[in-house]
């Protein structure tokens, strides 16, 4: 009985010994498949999502890995032809008009009052007296891109239009890839912070602040670039001169006869001309000083002449004389 009694003992003892082994082993290859640890019992971070695809790893020391997210893809849409397209026009609209008027300071505030009902302002604005005594207005103004038709077609009322130009540049290509790229310098900052908390080395720790410092300059380089595009698709840009005239120039419209294009050559000859006799009277008054000294030039160099002629005939007459005597 007693052998018998010790036999079981051993027995239980050896399968007591057996499981916890078991169990050891077990918790063991547990340890060593955990996401959160490396063979060494450093830290690595377990990417957030899992689904995105990535375009570089990244070894910050020790075994504290940071893996680079691709661009985002929810800012872009699939175009007809299978590539990447923006979800919205990105347009930069940019026009050119100068303008004429009799009415300088009433043309003046009627634009400017154009422009405040609109809802834009001045960027710039420059005004210039000329030697004639007429003004010259140089004036960039700024418009909400759904005002830009309407202010354009107010403008051909309030004065009078001699030329008009208009631009619009697509800018939607370079402002989704600035958006996309701002878009992972982000997530990039934000695990760059989560490593950086659960850093233990310091060596790790200065890396991840470096990559961090240099992380937040791009987002604020590219944080500005959306900036200023957002600024010129929001609000258009008119670039306006206004000309102070005495006179409109005629806008020409094409006769329907003979007759009418005779009688518009014989008006618009006999217009040039009293036109030219005007510019050519008003240029006088401004340089009547130019002329009077002219004119004392042309004067003194005649008497000079006439006195140079008279005493030459008067030595001639002399010599003549004294060849009489003699002979």
């Amino acid at each position: 009985m007693k052998r018998r009694l010790f036999a079981a003992l051993m027995g239980l003892m050896m399968l007591f010994s057996l499981t916890a082994c078991g169990a050891a082993k077990s918790d063991a290859a547990m340890d060593m498949a955990a996401p959160g640890m490396t063979t060494n019992g450093a830290f690595r971070e377990e990417s957030k999502m899992e689904s995105e695809s990535f375009d570089s790893s990244m070894n910050y020391g020790g075994d504290i890995y940071y893996e680079e997210p691709s661009a985002p893809m929810e800012d872009k849409v699939e175009t007809g032809t299978g590539s990447l397209g923006p979800v919205e026009q990105k347009l930069i609209r940019t026009a050119w008009m100068e303008m004429e008027t009799t009415e300088f300071d009433e043309a003046s505030k009627g634009l400017a009052q154009l422009t405040e009902d609109f809802g834009g302002y001045y960027e710039t604005s420059t005004l210039t007296n000329r030697n004639s005594g007429s003004r010259w207005g140089n004036y960039v103004i700024r418009i909400p891109a759904e005002e830009y038709t309407a202010f354009l077609n107010q403008m051909g009322e309030l004065c009078h239009v001699t030329r008009q130009e208009s631009n619009q540049e697509d800018i939607s290509e370079v402002y989704y890839d600035t958006a996309g790229r701002l878009k992972t310098q982000q997530i990039k900052l934000e695990r760059l912070q989560t490593l950086l908390a659960k850093a233990e080395f310091m060596e790790d720790i200065i890396t991840i602040e470096s990559a961090i410092s240099e992380t937040e300059w791009q987002i604020d380089s590219l944080s500005g670039t959306l900036r200023h595009y957002d600024s010129k698709v929001d609000y258009a840009t008119v670039n306006v001169t206004l000309h102070e005239v005495y006179k409109l120039s005629n806008v020409e419209t094409v006769p329907d006869t003979f007759g009418e294009r005779m009688g518009n050559a014989f008006g618009d000859g006999m217009k040039d001309f009293v036109d030219g006799l005007e510019d050519l009277a008003v240029g006088f008054a401004y340089s009547w000083m130019w002329w009077l000294l002219i004119a004392a030039i042309v004067v003194l160099v005649i008497r000079t002449a006439r006195k140079r002629i008279a005493k030459k005939l008067s030595l001639k007459k002399q010599k003549a004389g004294q060849s009489e005597e003699q002979g």
